[in-house]
């Protein structure tokens, strides 16, 4: 194998598969990156069997050479080496070589390293994805999808089904899902003409927080298939195939309330910003714990209150307030992380009395929901 090619291209790929590739894996070989040339390109591959990456790089697109002179080959080399090297090299060109023996050597104007390869025969054979369960989303609404849900996923593996995003399609909408059981966060757009019914598919958070990283944020299609227990997203030069999770995601819709006694209207960030204040105080034993009053004249009154430390209130206007009056009290943090991802400028907060669950969504819209429960304070 023998191929030069443009080490910006090439940095960008190692990048890429480097985030499916783990120190720690019950199989040797995959500690160390797949190196592929063929005739059109160069295909890098990542994978830790949890989640699989592979890179294209056109040897020609638009015109631009990416890498030329290409002997077809295919080699395996030590990952975290091959990485550090690559993005140490002098030149803007890299040429790199592997003799029958699997010795790889790369080279940059005057650096020139010698690396021990394996057998790429070795490498496990990726799972080929065939499948009529496809749809296409644009990548940077996939991005916001992923952001608007997936801190939700629980971090506990007590119950692995909710480490994970659950992903719907039902009547021609897509609706991601992510809950820890004491918060949930949910978002749907239409799919207009995607004749698909999706139900129980669960992405592993993890997955979906590496696949968020390498998406560009732009309007480029992504391909999505499911099948056999993996899910593909392909965009023109990425595969990302990732494991889904096993078991049955719980009936979350039973959660949301369908009345609420008290509705009000604020502007997304004076609240957050008063909660991010208030939570200085909130002792971290107690979850972060503040308290939220409603008060005369659209005011809402926040309060923490830490025995050893101290506490604070402070007031909030809103812009308007529908029902009875109320206290109630919830985790500062779960608060704050479902207004950062809110993108409206105000937010409609209905409550359903002080021991039931609260939902937050952004003003005028009912694409995405926050469902927060809260904490019995005594």
């Amino acid at each position: 194998m023998k191929f030069i090619v443009q080490r910006d291209k090439l940095i960008a790929s190692v990048q890429d598969v480097m985030k499916a590739i783990s120190p720690r894996t019950a199989i040797p070989i995959l500690t160390g990156l797949k190196l592929e040339a063929a005739s059109d390109g160069i295909t890098l591959t990542g994978s830790d069997s949890d989640i699989s990456i592979e890179s294209f790089i056109p040897a020609e697109e638009d015109g631009i050479v990416n890498a030329e002179h290409i002997e077809a080959g295919r080699v395996v080399l030590q990952a975290r080496y091959f990485s550090e090297i690559v993005r140490k090299l002098p030149e803007k060109q890299v040429e790199i070589e592997t003799d029958e023996n699997f010795n790889v050597t790369i080279q940059s104007g005057k650096a020139k390293f010698n690396l021990n390869g394996q057998d790429a025969s070795e490498y496990p054979q990726l799972p080929t994805i065939q499948t009529e369960n496809s749809f296409e989303l644009q990548s940077d609404l996939l991005k916001n999808l992923i952001k608007q849900t997936g801190f939700a996923v629980s971090t506990m593996e007590t119950r692995p089904i909710l480490t994970g995003v659950n992903i719907k399609i039902e009547n021609e909408t897509l609706i991601f899902t992510g809950t820890d059981s004491h918060r949930l966060a949910s978002r749907n757009v239409p799919l207009e003409g995607v004749q698909l019914n999706l139900s129980n598919i669960v992405v592993p958070g993890k997955s979906l927080n590496e696949l968020n990283k390498i998406l560009d944020d732009n309007d480029e299609k992504v391909e999505i298939n499911v099948a056999n227990n993996q899910i593909l997203f392909r965009t023109k030069h990425l595969n990302f195939l990732s494991r889904l999770l096993d078991g049955n995601y719980p009936e979350t819709s039973r959660l949301i309330p369908d009345k609420s006694q008290t509705i009000i209207h604020v502007k997304t960030k004076e609240l957050s910003n008063t909660i991010d204040r208030a939570s200085l105080l909130a002792r971290e034993e107690r979850n972060n714990v503040v308290k939220l009053t409603t008060k005369e004249n659209k005011l809402l009154e926040i309060t923490s209150n830490s025995p050893e430390v101290g506490q604070v209130a402070e007031e909030v206007s809103i812009q308007s307030l529908e029902g009875e009056d109320l206290k109630i009290s919830f985790s500062s943090k779960y608060m704050l992380d479902a207004l950062k991802v809110m993108e409206n400028d105000e937010v409609t907060i209905e409550f359903t009395g002080a021991m039931r669950p609260f939902i937050i969504k952004p003003s005028g819209d009912d694409s995405m929901l926050q469902l927060i429960l809260p904490v019995r304070t005594y």
